[in-house]
């Protein structure tokens, strides 16, 4: 039998699979979509503007989101991924929390630099918009929902969960989650740096009873 050319037998190093290329079409896409949503908001987020941000074509996109709400709903679930991520690492480069205040206060720390990201505006510019849109509003509803099931999920294996029943611990993580998202949201208009540090400190004393 002949043997197969070089080249046939061992594929060119660096060159990417069909499955790669599609992979990193569609990181651009989302990339462009969620840069776009925090930069212009919802409605200037065309087609048109992830095409010309991404470098991929109408049709390009439409090969892998039939329709711009399925693009939209993809580009809140990559936040919600980059955000488990991010938040993660953060955890991982303190060294792992614990459950004194100071611990607890890095953790807030890391929760507001998450509502504060340029990622998140994106997040922030869906709800929004879902407020009006109830074709919007009923594809995001679930994602939301498994969103925050995963954020007390996680909070949940957080040291200082361990002082509180299971549910009054999801309620104490989602009144300070929506507290930073509120915080996130209203600085862009009228920010109040002298309150940052004083309000994570109140809430840390609050939650760890020191």
């Amino acid at each position: 039998m002949t043997e197969a050319p070089e080249r046939e037998r061992h594929p060119v190093a660096g060159r990417r699979t069909q499955q790669q290329r599609r992979t990193a079409t569609i990181e651009r896409i989302l990339d462009a979509t969620v840069e776009a949503l925090g930069e212009l908001g919802y409605t200037a987020t065309t087609i048109g503007e992830v095409c010309r941000r991404s470098g991929v074509s109408s049709g390009g996109v439409f090969r892998h989101f039939p329709a711009r709400l399925d693009l939209m709903v993809a580009a809140a679930d990559a936040v919600r991924e980059r955000q488990f991520a991010n938040f993660r690492l953060g955890l991982e480069q303190l060294g792992g929390p614990g459950d004194s205040p100071e611990s607890v206060r890095e953790c807030l720390r890391l929760l507001r630099a998450a509502c504060r990201a340029p990622i998140n505006a994106a997040w922030y510019e869906l709800l929004g918009a879902a407020r009006t849109d109830p074709a919007l509003r009923a594809r995001l509803a679930p994602m939301a929902q498994r969103y925050h099931a995963q954020i007390a999920e996680f909070g949940r294996t957080l040291p200082i969960a361990s002082r509180f029943e299971p549910a009054e611990f999801d309620t104490l993580l989602f009144t300070i989650v929506h507290l930073l998202d509120g915080e996130a949201v209203a600085a862009v208009v009228h920010p109040q740096p002298e309150q940052e540090e004083p309000r994570l400190a109140l809430v840390a004393q609050l939650v760890t009873g020191r």
